[in-house]
């Protein structure tokens, strides 16, 4: 089976496994969360029967499984006698960390009984001690943000066309008939020159090559447009690189009719020759 992979997650409480999952779906990983360990043999075989060629697990399996967790040692000796190939991921942290992670979230941890948060996490370090033996990956997660761990995820268990991609849409509009609500950015164009002003051009739009043509003759649009160029290249690698999964790119004018046309049309050229998905939207181009 080609392109297969069966990752199991593990580790401390509070170390990190929800980001990491959220990483994993983003990677076009199949994930399932505190699944009991006696399942795992099965749901694997079922997957397998399946007879996709790009099949990628993700299951997490942690304490708060209860009773149940601790036959997870002896599933993992069942897969490898079975010939079964599995990685197993432990994420880990100081007890420090784990303790101020709690205290800020003021979740509750799965062994807190009677005793405190400290007692629950040593108890939980010895439940974990064998299994953690037998990780082919152990991340500690101490000192590192969500979004350090999502790129370490990404490097670790990405493959080429999983890797996650940012959906862009460029949408002009019209201030005057007010501003989207739903732009991560908008770039306000009513400094360039208007075609509106010249009758020939008045009833045709920023789709026009006449119109093009108007805007791009003069000198404060060429010096703009290698500025964004510039500007747009730069931002959309660090909005991929914090996660990001759709963008909403807004370019306004005064009506929404010919400038902003022209300059999202523009910005969506340059962003699919960037290697993105982009669309285009113009909400007001046919407004009176």
């Amino acid at each position: 089976m080609e392109n297969s992979r069966n990752l199991i997650i593990t580790g401390m409480s509070g170390a990190g496994k929800t980001q990491v999952i959220r990483a994993l779906e983003d990677l076009n990983y199949f994930c399932v969360d505190n699944l009991p360990p006696a399942l795992i043999p099965k749901f694997i075989e079922l997957c397998m029967q399946a007879g996709s060629k790009n099949r990628q697990l993700a299951l997490v399996v942690d304490s708060r499984g209860g009773k149940f967790f601790d036959e997870l040692v002896g599933v993992l000796d069942k897969l490898e006698a079975n010939s079964v190939n599995y990685e197993l991921l432990f994420l880990d942290a100081s007890d420090e960390t784990l303790i101020k992670r709690y205290k800020e979230s003021r979740r509750r941890h799965p062994l807190c009984g009677k005793s405190g948060l400290s007692d629950a996490i040593a108890r939980e370090r010895g439940v974990l001690r064998a299994v953690r033996a037998k990780a082919t990956t152990v991340i500690d997660t101490t000192n590192t943000v969500n979004s350090a761990l999502r790129e370490k995820i990404i490097d670790l268990y990405g493959t080429e066309g999983t890797l996650p991609h940012m959906s862009i849409v460029v949408q002009s509009f019209g201030f005057k008939h007010g501003m989207p609500m739903d732009c991560d950015m908008v770039f306000d164009v009513r400094f360039l020159p208007n075609p509106f002003y010249v009758p020939e051009l008045k009833p045709l739009s920023g789709n026009d090559q006449a119109v093009v043509t108007f805007i791009e003759s003069k000198d404060v649009t060429k010096e703009f447009l290698k500025i964004l160029e510039t500007l747009i290249v730069f931002l959309l690698p660090q909005y991929v690189k914090e996660g990001k999964s759709q963008l909403m790119i807004g370019v306004g004018c005064t009506g929404g009719r010919h400038r902003s046309v022209y300059v999202a049309n523009v910005l969506r050229t340059w962003i699919q020759n960037e290697g993105y998905v982009a669309h285009v939207t113009h909400r007001d181009m046919l407004r009176k």
